[in-house]
């Protein structure tokens, strides 16, 4: 399909939304509680701090989370998921309960 199919197509615009290999991680762990950058970093700690303010800034130009700052020093910014990141939590879970039942599918196999 083509990305000019972006905004028409539902699966190439979630496809877009969804690029980034940490993603789903990341929408997954602001799915459990607001969180800071360096919360974010201990939660998934073979992400790169580039790589996280990367896929932090494309997925707040795309309106999937927030980020707050509070006026105090030091700074204080935290990131939640703003309404469209939680109208995507039930397909969050969705891709849990899958990735378990594919799980346990590979280890039933792994067993034969």
């Amino acid at each position: 399909m083509d990305q000019d199919l972006f905004g028409i197509c539902p699966y190439v615009t979630v496809q877009k939304l969804l690029t980034g290999k940490w993603t789903l991680l990341i929408l997954y762990h602001l799915s459990t509680k607001t969180m800071r950058f360096n919360e974010l970093q201990r939660a998934l700690p073979r992400l790169t701090q580039a790589t996280l303010t990367k896929q932090l800034h494309m997925m707040l130009e795309n309106g999937l989370i927030e980020r707050t700052v509070y006026n105090q020093i030091p700074p204080k910014v935290e990131y939640s998921l703003s309404q469209l990141g939680r109208d995507f939590e039930p397909v969050l879970d969705a891709v849990g309960v899958w990735g378990k039942e594919y799980i346990a599918c590979i280890k039933e196999k792994e067993l034969q």
